[in-house]
């Protein structure tokens, strides 16, 4: 195949919510880019796949919520039909509590995160501290505990170990929903809009291009991929850090930055979808949603689409997922089953489709769904970034202002890098 050298203004890397947001304000802009994606598609941990009964299901991010303002107005230019959460009825615990007992648990749990809150990310006293060892000082209950840690490893697919206390604060505090983040999914997949997106793009959208190196010359950015070059005048890697930091840069990033993005390790997590004839928890004054303090970050909900589709999606974050992904596809799903089963009842095992995909180790965004810090004293990292090394820029939703870690902060994210060379390009 004949190696291309393309001419553009910019060179975004990476066609996430992040990168495609960008390009939209760019073309907006009338500015000339390029957009380069390693995988055949785009949406990056947005993803939809078949599942075994030929239904088109989400297998990434998939959920929002009506305090999501850009991905809510996205939802609605595009024409996509929202579908409410079912949550109706009973929400189990496990291990099984008294209805009673399980609402105490999870109270208690909530006051524990409102009380971490309430520090400020920047207080002395926790300097270097872990979420693990903030939670290990704290007098509150071990079932609080155990519902605080499995709520926090499920929310953000990391173990408490490896999280700085102060990471947790500041990104709690930039994710404002007020009414649950599990309100809405798309009827149409998630990924359906990243599509629609990427179909405005035309010929500028260039899939199974993986970047392998990015070298800044006197005037400008040359990026070598697999298919040819570009040449830019600005470069925007719009992909997670930690995958970031595994481009080859020459000449090599100032220290500083190669430093900031060092210190972010991927998510692990494991999403299924169960299909079932009939939506048997409803027929029994259940929800469907399912929290698990033992073993922790597990979690089922309803899914189901109106007019059928009974579904319930299970996650699997953290070392859960970690430990899980080990077992094989056979006894995971044996396991899940097991666990559903004693939660819901033996029809939890007639299932008519099981489908699974594994987030924990993927190729080219290191796993899910959000990069986070794993150095409880690198509280420079973000902005070591987002000032990038011009004409290098960096953007993704873990840098986001709003929400970061969702599909609202990618959006937010791409457009607000966009805007920053918008400004470079046509200065005041």
């Amino acid at each position: 195949m004949k190696r291309q050298t393309v001419r553009t203004d910019v060179a975004i890397v990476g066609a996430g919510f992040t990168g495609l947001s960008a390009a939209h304000e760019l073309n907006k802009a009338g500015i000339d880019f390029v957009l380069l994606e390693a995988r055949g598609r785009v949406g990056g941990r947005v993803e939809s796949k078949w599942n075994g009964l030929g239904e088109l299901i989400d297998s990434g991010g998939q959920f929002l919520c009506e305090d999501m303002p850009e991905l809510m107005a996205l939802v609605r230019t595009r024409g996509k039909t929202l579908v409410e959460t079912y949550v109706k009825g009973e929400v189990i615990a496990q291990p099984l509590t008294g209805e009673k007992e399980a609402e105490r648990i999870y109270y208690a749990s909530m006051a524990i995160r409102d009380r971490m809150n309430a520090i400020a990310p920047a207080d002395p006293t926790i300097a270097g501290l872990t979420v693990a060892a903030w939670l290990d000082r704290q007098n509150d209950p071990g079932e609080a505990k155990a519902a605080f840690r499995s709520m926090i490893e499920g929310l953000w697919c990391q173990a408490l170990e490896k999280l700085p206390l102060w990471h947790l604060i500041d990104n709690d505090r930039r994710i404002t929903n007020e009414v649950s983040e599990l309100q809405y999914f798309v009827h149409e997949t998630m990924q359906s809009l990243a599509d629609d997106l990427a179909g405005d793009l035309g010929d500028r959208l260039r899939l199974n291009t993986p970047v392998r190196t990015i070298e800044r010359r006197l005037g400008g950015v040359r990026l070598a991929s697999t298919t040819g070059s570009i040449t830019a005048r600005t470069a925007l890697i719009a992909i997670p850090p930690m995958m970031a930091s595994k481009l080859d840069f020459a000449p090599p990033l100032p220290v500083a930055l190669e430093k900031a993005l060092g210190v972010w390790q991927s998510g692990a997590v494991i999403k299924m979808q169960v299909r079932y004839p009939t939506a048997f928890w409803r027929a029994k004054g259940l929800s469907g949603m399912v929290m698990w303090r033992d073993p922790p970050a597990l979690f089922a909900c309803d899914v189901s689409k109106d007019g059928g589709h009974p579904a319930l999606v299970v996650f699997v974050g953290g070392p859960l997922a970690l430990r899980w992904r080990e077992l094989g596809d056979a006894a995971l799903r044996a396991e899940v089953t097991a666990r559903l089963k004693e939660a819901l009842g033996t029809d939890a095992g007639s299932f008519t489709d099981f489908s699974c995909r594994d987030w924990t180790d993927d190729r080219w965004s290191g796993g899910g769904y959000s990069d986070l810090i794993i150095n409880t004293s690198a509280t420079y990292a973000e902005q070591t970034i987002l000032a990038g090394a011009p004409p290098v820029y960096f953007a993704s939703s873990e840098l986001s202002p709003s929400f970061p870690g969702y599909v609202e902060g990618a959006i937010v994210a791409g457009r607000i890098a966009a805007q920053k060379i918008l400004s470079e390009f046509n200065p005041q």
